[in-house]
């Protein structure tokens, strides 16, 4: 299965830490809603270009059956950590598509990774996607993590509907006019 889908490096956040960091302003006003208040594409045309990157996470919780089967790839449609990783990479390559204000950005990286934590019985992925552009990629990683989290329900949901995806979540963003941003 190779290093991609390795266990180590799965953090848990203590109950009670601070679960968030930023170093960017946050916009005093919707930037998706025009004078009128209607739906608006941003423009940003005069927007400088820089290197952005954006890492969301998602965690499907598949339960024991579920995911002893996906552990030792025992599920009949096949390798699901395999294709899930596939299907999220497609998915950060068609946001803008599935996404009606978002603008088409050149994608020069996706990478997305899937790891196994037994003791939640949960696969739990991480989805990098970087740019140079005008317009950040986070809903290409958010995008990627979900998509990612669904095609692991899909696969696995002959042998449970008791599935449950949770925590798709933006983990940080860099590049910008508003600057970084880190979750903690």
């Amino acid at each position: 299965m190779g290093g991609v889908l390795s266990r180590r490096h799965i953090k848990t956040v203590p109950a009670g830490a601070k679960r968030w960091s930023s170093t960017h302003s946050p916009s005093n006003h919707l930037t998706h809603i025009n004078s009128e208040g209607k739906a608006a594409m941003v423009d940003v045309g005069d927007k400088p270009v820089s290197l952005r990157t954006a890492v969301a996470t998602a965690v499907v919780v598949l339960g024991p059956k579920a995911f002893e089967m996906v552990q030792h790839n025992q599920l009949k449609k096949g390798d699901v950590l395999s294709v899930a990783q596939v299907a999220g990479i497609q998915g950060a390559k068609l946001t803008s598509q599935l996404i009606p204000l978002c603008h088409i950005v050149p994608l020069h990286k996706v990478d997305v990774t899937l790891k196994l934590d037994a003791t939640r019985c949960a696969v739990v992925i991480e989805a990098l996607c970087r740019s140079e552009g005008k317009t950040g990629v986070e809903m290409e990683a958010l995008v990627a993590a979900s998509v990612t989290a669904l095609t692991v329900y899909d696969m696995c949901k002959a042998v449970t509907h008791d599935i449950v995806i949770e925590e798709v979540k933006l983990l940080s963003k860099t590049g910008g006019q508003r600057g970084d941003y880190m979750r903690s």
